[in-house]
């Protein structure tokens, strides 16, 4: 069995308002970006009904990728918003992994 170690670094979500984002998708699937949403929205009824937490995979204006272990709260078209009242734009998040 092989071992993954994801390289990516992980933030504090605190970190993530002194952030900087791009304006492009950073995913140019269409059915990449429709499971996305469907994962995001996911994420937010898991932290609303259970405080439970998922890894985002995100990308800042640097092109740059980050990760963050947090709850959701809530997602709209345009935004994710975290438990520390934080957001991170939708285009920005490469992915989210469930534990």
């Amino acid at each position: 069995m092989e071992t993954y170690v994801n390289t990516i670094p992980m933030l504090e979500k605190e970190q993530i308002p002194s952030l900087h984002f791009g304006p492009t998708d950073v995913l140019t699937d269409p059915e990449a970006r429709k499971k996305r949403m469907w994962d995001l929205n996911r994420a937010t009824s898991l932290g609303n009904v259970y405080q439970g937490k998922v890894e985002i995979t995100f990308q800042t204006a640097d092109g740059k990728q980050h990760r963050v272990d947090t709850t959701v709260w809530a997602v709209d078209e345009k935004f994710m918003t975290l438990k520390a009242g934080c957001s991170i734009p939708v285009t920005s998040i490469i992915g989210i992994e469930f534990f």
